[in-house]
């Protein structure tokens, strides 16, 4: 597999008051095309920061990430915007459904910002719905859906534009066990099927089990990576 996307040294620092936090410092990390991702980390690691840089949400203070081979770290952020509508599929931990828009209307949104015809909105619509299980609930609005369901709408929205690689914040956080672990082999089987690059961010070991490639962050650096670690360090806490 090749290198979709290759942080190099990689900090972020965020201003408070008149000094500034250490969101992030010194990360290294190359994301390979067709992975399936997990970031690990207790609340406050940098799980959120990095999923934001490398989802062109935020910028790095130090360092550069490069995607598809192509810097981004200075980009403007109307080509930034361009990307993130192109190349990435977001996932999030609250959903971020549009109340008053159906299930489909919400899959389709996405389709409508790339303005392709309504013919084939419709058709990729259907089937990303299909893909998750979720057809017969199509003109539901989110306040119909349940938790679990709503997430599904979220993954169907984030991979129905066919991206490169779909990032998820934190998206079984609002789920039971039992729906959380419904959502990640969801993930693993779109991963599969569709060849889209997944990264996800979780605090939940239970979690790991099924996961490829774990990376692992405490206090905002790199404390351990399954790749060059074996097995093992999938179900490591580094961080505990």
């Amino acid at each position: 597999m090749d290198n979709l996307v290759i942080l190099r040294n990689v900090g972020r620092r965020y201003p408070m008051d008149r000094s500034s936090v250490l969101a992030l410092d010194d990360v290294s990390l190359a994301i390979r095309r067709g992975e399936f991702l997990a970031v690990a980390g207790p609340s406050g690691s940098g799980k959120s920061t990095l999923l934001n840089l490398i989802g062109c949400i935020d910028q790095p203070t130090s360092g550069s990430i490069h995607m598809e081979h192509r810097e981004v770290t200075r980009l403007k952020p109307a080509r930034l915007a361009e990307i993130r509508r192109r190349m990435i599929g977001f996932v999030f931990q609250t959903f971020n459904l549009i109340p008053v828009f159906t299930a489909f209307e919400n899959v389709e949104y996405p389709l409508l910002l790339q303005r392709l015809p309504g013919g084939e909105r419709r058709r990729r619509v259907w089937e990303s719905l299909q893909s998750v299980g979720l057809q017969h609930r199509a003109h539901h609005r989110p306040d119909l859906l349940s938790g679990g369901e709503r997430q599904r709408v979220a993954v169907a929205r984030a991979v129905v534009h066919r991206p490169a690689m779909v990032l998820a914040d934190e998206a079984t956080a609002n789920l039971d066990t039992r729906n959380a672990t419904q959502l990640i082999d969801l993930m693993r089987r779109l991963n599969r099927e569709l060849n889209v690059t997944f990264v996800f961010s979780t605090h939940d070991q239970r979690l790991l089990s099924g996961v490829d490639r774990v990376v692992h962050l405490c206090d905002g650096r790199l404390a351990g990576d399954s790749i060059e670690e074996g097995p093992d360090a999938a179900v490591s806490a580094p961080c505990a």
